[in-house]
């Protein structure tokens, strides 16, 4: 009978400390700038530029596409700002010493 080695535990991975919270929020930050500019020149080039065209289902389906991209665009950035502050008071919350509560 053949009896299984005892296999070492695996070490946990290391903790995320407070400088990589602080450089994902950043980054989040920065791309939601950058998705911000994106978005206002979406909406800046399809109000110089309406949709038209002579049948109705055509016009319909113009508007919704339009509705569609400048939708996405403005969902990108408030994903990448509510991201970016998340992880910032992630971050302000790991510069906080751990409050231990007494039990009485």
């Amino acid at each position: 009978m053949i009896t299984p080695e005892p296999t070492e535990p695996q070490p946990s991975p290391p903790r995320k400390g407070p400088l990589s919270f602080l450089s994902g929020a950043l980054t989040s930050a920065l791309l939601a700038w950058v998705c911000l500019g994106l978005s206002q020149r979406v909406v800046g080039w399809y109000s110089l530029h309406p949709p038209h065209y002579s049948k109705a289902f055509a016009q319909s389906i113009g508007t919704a596409m339009k509705t569609l991209v400048v939708g996405m665009s403005f969902l990108a950035t408030f994903t990448f700002a509510f991201v970016a502050l998340g992880l910032f008071l992630v971050f302000i919350r790991s510069l906080l010493p751990v409050g231990e509560s007494e039990a009485s």
